[in-house]
């Protein structure tokens, strides 16, 4: 009858392997040996009784050579017939060659083709973004798209690494909320059974909750904004890093940004050089982010911008250009701090003996990448935050639980919102946030 392997192979599995299954970014520790890779055709020259296939498995690029007198026939003029994104086995021998990519490359003995692929849409040659946006599945498998994909997963894995070590513990947030975080104008409406429900601005409440409970917390997941807006810092649907803090004033609230920072920069130069090298990122102005980060009052950031020739009042919020002009007078992210109450969230904490600016700060990166944390100290006053409540036109009912959390225990406590897609978009030095997150949703576009 068989093994269970063998039914499962005969009704269309993979065939059992005939040498090690091995990435192609763990063939270094393989050579001499025969391995097996399991990827697809990036591309291929031929030059008689030679062929040379570039194969790509998601962790690298290898060589494969093919030579008439060392494959089957049948094998030999599979690999002819392959076209790009044709997904192959390859049994060879690891040979070390740094003239090739990756500094090896594989002398075939075997290829068996999975699927010969149609015509490839993505070819090497310049593609109009709109086309490359309507392709963005096909897009990720470009060697650009898989670097940025893995930069991004380094940021995710070093943030979670530095906070779990330092005592915070994850707690995830609902997407789907009955309030709003940052103010109505940006919501997401949806029907929950037969009353209104909102998608997810910030976890941020939930995790001031959950750090009363637990003292030091982070949510990290999707937050959606209905901001009408085209610039390139701008998505539908982005992913936050969201700590909050129990018994954490603004002071010590800045310290963990900087360094949970300058940790993840120095984190991704140190593991994912590679990833850079094939972004050309010049990487000279990462290797400066260290603690301690410059810091500005909001109040001398005005006087600054309008030196530099800025038309901004007291009391503007920042755009673009401003906090460009501010950042080019640094090497490294700097804090603004001290931003005016009325520009700001609910639930900001007042600066002592000066009620019109809040103790929060934004940190702006260098580069002319601007905002990639904002935070502030909370409001733990229950009086105040009721006025708070009450001079933003909120319903009361839905913050009754989040009032509570002043009433049982209150402490002063601190917090901060990362966006995972400017964080990463910086340190890769992309031009739109488009290309740091899978699948991005736009004003204009949800598809695919």
């Amino acid at each position: 009858m068989g093994s269970v392997e063998e039914k499962v192979a005969a009704s269309g599995g993979l065939p059992p392997a005939k040498a090690p299954v091995v990435d192609i970014m763990d063939v270094k520790d393989h050579v001499g040996q025969e391995v097996e890779i399991r990827g697809w055709l990036y591309n291929r020259r031929s030059s008689g009784k030679l062929q040379f296939l570039i194969l790509r498995d998601g962790s690298g690029l290898i060589q494969v050579v093919l030579a008439a007198n060392s494959v089957s026939p049948d094998d030999f003029a599979a690999g002819n017939r392959l076209t790009q994104e044709s997904s192959v086995i390859v049994t060879g021998v690891v040979r070390a060659d740094s003239r090739a990519p990756g500094g090896f490359e594989l002398t075939g003995t075997s290829l068996r083709l999975v699927s010969l692929a149609g015509e490839y849409p993505i070819t090497p040659k310049e593609h109009g973004t709109e086309f490359l946006m309507d392709n963005r599945h096909l897009w990720l498998r470009t060697p650009r798209q898989e670097a940025i994909m893995r930069i991004r997963q380094e940021v995710t894995l070093g943030l979670r690494q530095w906070l779990a070590d330092r005592g915070f513990i994850e707690m995830p947030s609902p997407i789907l909320t009955p309030s709003s975080c940052e103010g109505t104008s940006t919501l997401f409406e949806t029907t929950y059974f037969e009353r209104k429900a909102y998608l997810s601005q910030s976890g941020q409440l939930y995790a001031e909750a959950a750090a009363m409970a637990l003292g030091k917390v982070f949510t990290l997941g999707p937050t959606f904004r209905a901001e009408k807006s085209k610039t390139r810092r701008h998505l539908i649907e982005f992913w936050m890093l969201e700590p909050e803090i129990a018994f954490c004033d603004q002071a010590e609230n800045m310290v963990i940004q900087e360094e949970m920072i300058s940790y993840v920069v120095q984190r991704v130069l140190a593991n994912r050089a590679a990833e850079l090298a094939v972004l050309e990122r010049d990487t000279a102005p990462l290797q400066k982010v260290t603690p301690p980060f410059p810091k500005i009052m909001y109040d001398d950031a005005v006087e600054l911008l309008k030196r530099k020739g800025h038309e901004f009042n007291w009391g503007d919020d920042f755009g673009t250009p401003h906090e460009l002009a501010i950042t080019e007078e640094f090497e490294k992210p700097v804090f603004v701090v001290g931003f005016p109450t009325a520009i700001k969230a609910f639930y900001m904490q007042p600066f002592p003996e000066r009620p019109e600016i809040v103790l929060a700060a934004d940190l702006l990166a260098p580069e002319g990448y601007g905002e990639i944390i904002g935070g502030s100290q909370r409001i733990h006053d229950l009086d105040l935050i009721e006025q708070r409540i009450k001079e933003h036109n909120l319903p009361r009912a839905d913050y009754e639980w989040y009032i509570d959390l002043r009433k049982y225990g209150s402490v002063p406590h601190s917090g901060f919102g990362l966006g995972i897609e400017r964080f990463v978009s910086w340190i890769c030095k992309l031009e739109h946030l488009r290309e740091a997150i899978p699948f991005p949703r736009l004003l204009n576009r949800i598809y695919p």
